[in-house]
């Protein structure tokens, strides 16, 4: 049984970590840091959390933590991981990695350099849905991928992370935030790396420095040409559709946990084929996974390196958003995170 210590526990431990760590069958969180101890103390009261602590890097410390889930807001990942590599312990964090692809590049070169195991939170690669879309599209269901389109909306004008408004902090809007869940699924699905990354966005009285809303388009290395939607301001999508030269798959709610998702499989307009899976164990799954990987059962899937890649993109989509210019992802950077599939 692997203890993880959850370092910044706020509301994504409240929503989805401790659910799907009651769903784990191979690690339980024993330790929680949060800045204000007073909530860091009725946190831990609540789900019965025996070690409580005001720093990552004294969470890290603590004998009875075996492993340390970094989900503190972006602009602490940095030092967060690099306090959890700095006690040897293996780190596993909260997707966007990083504010910018060299604080990935630190990250990952010291956990080589310690010899420790780090990973990225990518939860999407966990999910049936995702997994499904990944298989049936290699078994060539619908043929060569010609396009593929991935949204993720939600209503964030009275989010409780209101750092999300503040570039300094996240790093970025729903680009950061949501987008680079798609844009890891679409890598993970399609199996192949964008080239060029183009984006537009805006940004309105609420959104302070940081988009709105945007669309971000990739074309892949073998052609397929993808469009990412996000927003804060849209109502809650994850429609998920991947369009080739002898037929469509497609799922209305994707990458959502809560519901069934139905995919669908279209030929000549016509519905031909339809499953229903679900994502619940989703987040249960990428713990149990880190879990395994630390004891040498199994390679984690998203190590540190598919993170730093993910914020290449990122850092290109922004680039992007602020030149007006597409972006070629260049040949240095493709060669320098080590790629997992």
């Amino acid at each position: 049984m692997i203890r993880f210590g959850i370092a910044g526990f706020g509301l994504h431990a409240v929503r989805r970590l401790m659910p799907g760590f009651a769903l784990a069958k191979n690690c339980k969180v024993v330790a929680l840091s949060r800045r204000d101890m007073n909530k860091a103390r009725e946190s831990a009261a609540q789900y019965g959390i025996p070690h409580v602590f005001a720093s990552t890097a004294e969470l890290s410390r603590c004998a009875e933590v075996d492993a340390v889930l970094v989900t503190t807001p972006n602009v602490c990942h940095l030092d967060d991981v690099l306090a959890a590599v700095a006690a040897r312990k293996p780190v596993l964090c909260e997707k966007p990695m990083g504010m910018n692809a060299d604080e990935c590049r630190q990250m990952v070169e010291a956990a080589r350099k310690a010899g420790v195991l780090l990973g990225v939170a990518q939860c999407f690669r966990f999910e049936d849905s995702t997994a499904r879309f990944r298989e049936r599209l290699a078994a060539g269901e619908i043929g060569r991928p010609i396009f593929a389109r991935a949204e993720f909306s939600y209503p964030g004008s009275a989010h409780d992370r209101t750092w999300l408004y503040n570039r300094s902090i996240g790093g970025g809007g729903p680009i950061a935030d949501v987008g680079v869940h798609c844009i890891d699924a679409l890598r993970y699905i399609l199996q192949d790396e964008p080239r060029l990354v183009t984006a537009i966005g805006r940004t309105d009285e609420e959104s302070g420095d940081v988009e709105a809303a945007a669309v971000v388009t990739l074309e892949f290395q073998r052609g397929t040409l993808a469009t990412v939607l996000v927003s804060t301001r849209a109502h809650y999508r994850t429609p998920l559709e991947i369009v080739g030269d002898t037929g469509a798959l497609r799922a209305d709610h994707a990458f959502n946990v809560e519901r069934p998702i139905q995919l669908e499989l279209w030929r000549e307009g016509q519905l031909v084929a339809q499953e229903s899976v679900s994502n619940h164990l989703a987040y249960a799954r990428q713990v149990d996974s880190f879990a395994a990987a630390i004891e040498g059962r199994e390679v984690f899937p998203v190590p540190g390196e598919e993170g730093w890649r993910n914020q290449i993109l990122l850092d290109a989509a922004y680039h992007s958003l602020a030149s007006g210019k597409t972006q070629e992802i260049a040949a240095t950077q493709k060669d320098g995170p080590r790629q997992s599939h």
